[in-house]
């Protein structure tokens, strides 16, 4: 019953050219590959990526690279042992959330990439 009313609202807006001229007229959409995502959680993580926020396990990842990143540009003090033992804590925190980092993520031509495009973004997407 509700499909077939939004359906009966659709094909009003559009004889009434409601919907012409709209953003992203006659382009293909840009779906997120969310097929990793469990299936119950998908809504949730959707409202979360449109508001802003990342998955409480991609934070971590994110908040991870952070730290790789702090202790590439330190030198050999007590500074950079201290961002040593803050990335061992996250790594650990991630693994018992069941997570363990993907080869891509730890080495490679991917890595350094996310890295570089984290940088960019910033923590305030």
């Amino acid at each position: 019953m509700v499909d077939q009313l939004a359906e009966a609202h659709i094909q009003n807006a559009l004889e009434n050219g409601e919907l012409d001229r709209l953003p992203g007229s006659g382009k293909p959409l840009q779906l997120d590959d969310d097929s990793m995502v469990p299936a119950e959680l998908r809504a949730g993580y959707r409202l979360l990526k449109n508001a802003g926020y990342l998955p409480p396990e991609m934070e971590l990842v994110r908040e991870i690279r952070e730290v790789e990143s702090l202790i590439a540009r330190l030198d050999q003090d007590e500074e950079r042992e201290q961002a040593c033992a803050r990335l061992n804590l996250l790594r650990a925190r991630l693994q018992a959330q069941g997570h363990a980092p993907s080869l891509l993520l730890e080495r490679g031509e991917y890595r350094a990439k996310l890295i570089k495009r984290l940088d960019k973004e910033g923590p305030d997407r």
